[in-house]
């Protein structure tokens, strides 16, 4: 009866925060509002800085970096709360970019190193933009909410006094497809976020093929040991190439415009 009425409060709970996203079309439950997420970008983005080497000290790339970035939000998300604030991070070994909730965004100066073309800078900071109005952040952590009630309903209805091993055992199984399940959606909401790259960088007035010259790099840099796709959070990036390649066939069935930059 516990465990039923744990699942009850967290289906209802889950259910009840529902929102339709602008820019992706679709229904979204969430755990936070916009304010929210501002507030936890705002609030987490010197720790994560920090986990970086801080942000960088090299001038120009700081500046261009901002440069690409606000150019993107001018063009293609002005009407967004939110208030996106671009970072190149200090650390040269760790190739990454990412958002947090709220519109933080992040570049590594190993990434930006080994990126070839401005349009590849704005596709990196064009997909990162796309998970902030995307709102992945809030989604993943509605997402989490939702399992972790479930597997502590799922922990309940199998405790045996008796056998309390056995119990642990079952918990342990429940968490593991709840994070298998979570998993996956991450992977989605990198396509999706691909997607909306596509989208936003000819907005930008760049060539949205340059998304995949970045995946590309991000592929060389894996080298060859990197996870199998299905067990990582990012789809692989070879696999994102053919995504990228279709999505831009749907937005210019009949060509790409010519005069964007690469």
């Amino acid at each position: 009866m516990i465990a039923l009425i744990i699942v009850i409060v967290t289906m209802i709970s889950y259910a009840g925060n529902r929102s339709n996203n602008e820019y992706t079309g679709k229904v979204q439950h969430l755990a936070m509002t916009t304010d929210q997420e501002i507030a936890l970008g705002l609030q987490s983005a010197p720790e994560v800085a920090a986990r970086y080497g801080g942000e960088s000290r090299d001038r120009a790339a700081v500046a261009k970096v901002e440069e690409v970035g606000e150019r993107i939000v001018r063009a293609a998300v002005k009407e967004s709360p939110y208030k996106f604030q671009f970072h190149l991070l200090a650390d040269q070994k760790t190739v990454n970019a990412f958002a947090l909730p709220g519109g933080q965004v992040f570049i590594t100066e190993a990434l930006l190193r080994r990126l070839h073309t401005e349009g590849e800078l704005a596709g990196v900071l064009g997909h990162e933009i796309g998970h902030v109005v995307g709102r992945h952040g809030a989604q993943q952590l509605a997402k989490q909410q939702l399992t972790q009630g479930l597997v502590g309903a799922a922990g309940v209805a199998s405790y045996d006094p008796n056998n309390p091993g056995r119990s642990a055992a079952t918990a342990q199984m429940a968490q593991l497809v709840a994070s298998t399940v979570n998993m996956k959606y991450g992977r989605n909401d990198e396509l999706e976020s691909d997607q909306l790259g596509v989208r936003f960088l000819p907005q930008a007035g760049y060539d949205p093929r340059a998304m995949i010259g970045v995946m590309e790099t991000l592929q060389a840099a894996g080298g060859g040991g990197r996870t199998p796709e299905f067990f990582s959070t990012h789809p692989n990036p070879g696999n994102r190439i053919e995504h990228i390649k279709a999505a831009i066939e749907q937005q210019f069935p009949s060509g790409i415009p010519a005069g964007l930059e690469p």
